[in-house]
């Protein structure tokens, strides 16, 4: 062609190149091209109208879904779309491929895309080199995927906004991976900057507290909602020439700055900064887009798990005490709270520790139905009746039955809802080691004995707080030995793990039996063993494993063996009291149960069930044959294998028992037989008021029982 010359129609020209022309509405569904752009698709080289359908049937399978991908975020975007596509032939196999450029636009009337665009047959590259990258097929797609499944998996993992900004760092993008990134977030009108990676400490000050009107990409992006694609320095510095200055000194050579949207908002936006120039190619850009979706998402996740771990932070320091600024002479507590169960990281159960007008404390633990807000705000409510009932002076029986009426007041307002708690109040006598209890439905305490024997202590108890207005809540007195631990705890702790009451409290005799430092070293090692990772490899029975909250008191009075110290040393005592009143007989039971687990360790089993036996018969008498209550003291001294096992019943009846020859028919008259019969030593001591029946056992290690025992 000669200058002067008129040019040649625009489809000569492409022709001449090996280009061909494709016109597609989605309106109608048709596929136009030219005879170039047929001879491309495998088909003769004459203009051809297709339907989506043809035109689908000449192209990979999975290109096609990359073009209405591709299609879209360009026209989001307003940049041209341009993908690779392969051309197949009638037995599926590759013949050649194509790359496509076209510049969508979207008729919001018709609600179709429309597009005109070229065709040109290229060399497939090979995967991994730099070429490869700008590939729509291969081993970069493949790559690509997997990098956004790791990517999305990671993301939706990361527990805290540092923790997101850690991952995004971290992400390694197929073909392309940025230096330096940047999270911006917004407030009122301002740019902040909410974390950034590949830059030093202090330079994100100018970046910070920008207005939204500046003329910087972030700001623009938060202000429009779209994404920012910067290839160069120059292009950079002819668009933002005002702020160009700031990140000059960076060094970099490529920017992407993608706007991070959550419903429809725009929260914040997202920089990816490049050492070396990046083209941007839709591929890259959909990686991108992705990603920010992604990270988006994230940060949203994040911020609201730190707003309501704030505000059950706060809800747990408000409601729960602390027991640094609590000193009870000569005893020790320790407590924990470990919220489990639910969705909010606070719930019903609470604990106290409460300075009383006497000079006494309290030891107050309980568990409000429920693990909700509601459940909170009764808690909280509950705790400061209580601790305004016992400021008072009130006893144990009255605070419960006054908290009682209290939450059944307040549970009324929500007749749909009616809510209950349980509670132990303990009512502690630092000098003497007395304690007061009175029970609402709640587990009874257990004691760990200054030789490590653990003993649950039955209380005498009422029905949870909130059923009965009128509620009545009996006193139990114990006594706390010097060495000797009391633990109080809310059923969390018992039942995690699948666990029932019985084997719970099987697994938290073992590990307070065993364990051998001091007091918090106890309460962490509870902690651990129930809800700790070592506690997944031993479950419980039940097939429901729901968890619940822990809330637990420990209470030691000084002494060798309390876990107040450094060693555990083994006291030459072991006691129990029990009183077994005239209108309980049932507690002959209770005390038939702990006895045993007072003699948990004892060499004869032989030996064991005479010991029951003998005292099952003194309290039977004592319940028969007097009008007084039976107070039962049971004791062990001595080093295991020559121990002496003492009990001693005591009433305050005048008349002194004697013993019987009964005949084969009768009922009663054996008891001091069969003391006699099976116990080592035994006696009957006057009192002033009343007696005591006592009887002694002594330890064989053989088991024959045959009484050798030196004193």
């Amino acid at each position: 062609m000669r200058t002067g010359e008129p040019l040649p129609a625009v489809g000569e020209a492409l022709a001449a190149l090996a280009t061909g022309l494709w016109h597609w509405d989605t309106a109608t569904g048709l596929v136009t091209v030219d005879a170039e752009a047929a001879r491309l698709l495998g088909l003769p080289a004459e203009q051809v109208t297709l339907t989506e359908a043809q035109a689908r049937a000449r192209l990979h399978p999975v290109d096609w879904n990359e073009i209405t991908g591709v299609i879209q975020l360009a026209v989001a975007e307003g940049t041209l779309a341009e993908v690779r596509i392969r051309i197949m032939d009638e037995q599926g196999r590759v013949v050649r491929v194509v790359r496509s450029r076209s510049k969508p636009t979207f008729d919001r009337a018709r609600k179709a895309y429309l597009l005109i665009g070229t065709l040109q047959e290229v060399t497939e590259p090979t995967p991994g080199t730099p070429a490869g990258r700008s590939a729509v097929t291969g081993d970069w797609r493949r790559s690509r995927e997997a990098f956004l499944l790791d990517a999305g998996r990671a993301l939706a993992e990361a527990r805290s906004t540092q923790e997101v900004l850690r991952v995004t760092a971290n992400l390694s993008m197929p073909g392309f991976s940025p230096d330096g990134l940047a999270v911006f977030g917004v407030e009122g009108d301002r740019l902040t900057v909410i974390g950034h990676h590949g830059q030093q400490r202090g330079t994100e000050s100018p970046f910070s507290d920008m207005p939204l009107d500046t003329d910087y990409p972030a700001a623009e992006v938060v202000r429009t909602g779209r994404a920012v694609y910067l290839s160069s320095p120059e292009q950079y510095k002819a668009r933002y020439p005002l702020t160009w200055p700031l990140a000059e000194r960076f060094g970099r050579r490529s920017w992407a700055f993608l706007p991070l949207t959550v419903a429809g908002r725009t929260m914040g936006a997202w920089m990816a900064a490049f050492t070396y120039p990046v083209a941007f190619t839709p591929d890259e850009r959909s990686v991108l887009a992705t990603v920010a979706r992604m990270l988006a998402q994230a940060l949203t996740r994040a911020g609201v798990a730190e707003s309501e771990r704030a505000l059950t932070d706060g809800l747990q320091r408000t409601m729960l005490p602390r027991l640094g600024s609590q000193r009870i002479p000569g005893m020790s507590v320790a407590a924990r709270y470990v919220p489990t169960g639910g969705g909010l990281q606070v719930g019903g159960d609470w604990y106290d520790v409460i300075p009383l007008p006497s000079g006494r404390f309290a030891l107050v633990i309980g568990d409000v139905q429920g693990h909700d807000v509601r459940a909170a705000g009764l808690m909280g409510q509950l705790r400061i009746a209580l601790r305004a009932y016992a400021s008072e002076g009130h006893r144990p029986d009255a605070v419960l039955s006054r908290a009682s009426r209290f939450l059944h007041g307040i549970s009324d307002e929500d007749p749909y809802d009616p809510r209950f708690a349980t509670c132990v109040y303990v009512e502690v006598d630092p000098a003497s080691g007395l304690l007061d209890i009175a029970r609402a439905g709640h587990p009874d305490p257990a004691i760990r004995m200054a030789d490590g024997t653990v003993l649950t202590r039955p209380t005498s108890g009422g029905l949870p707080l909130g059923i009965d207005p009128d509620a009545d809540y009996p006193t139990t007195r114990l006594a706390l030995e010097p060495g000797e631990t009391m633990l109080i705890c809310t059923d969390g702790l018992i039942e995690t793990g699948g666990h029932d009451l019985d084997t719970g409290w099987r697994r938290l005799r073992t590990i307070l039996e065993e364990h051998k430092g001091d007091l918090e070293e106890l309460a962490d090692t509870l902690v651990q063993a129930v809800h700790g990772p070592s506690s997944h490899h031993t479950t419980g029975p039940l097939v429901d494993r729901r968890e619940d909250d822990i809330a637990m008191l420990l209470l030691s009075r000084d002494g060798d063996g309390c876990g107040c110290g450094d060693s555990l040393a083994a006291p030459p005592v072991r006691r129990s009291v029990l009183t077994v009143a005239q209108a309980e007989p049932e507690r002959i039971a209770v005390a038939r149960q702990q006895q045993r687990e007072l003699l948990h360790d004892w060499a004869s089993p032989d030996q064991v069930d005479s010991a029951v036996l003998l005292l099952s018969e003194l309290l039977t008498n004592v319940l028969v044959h007097t009008d007084s209550d039976a107070l039962l003291v049971a004791e062990i001294t001595g080093e295991v294998g020559e121990r002496r096992l003492r009990i001693e019943v005591a009433d305050a009846g005048d008349d002194l028992p004697h013993k019987r020859r009964p005949g084969e028919l009768a009922s009663s008259g054996r008891g001091l037989v069969l003391i006699e019969l099976l116990a080592h030593a035994w006696g009957v001591d006057p009192r002033g008021e009343g007696k005591s029946i006592w009887f002694e056992l002594y330890e064989s290690v053989n088991g024959s029982g045959d009484g050798s025992w030196s004193p």
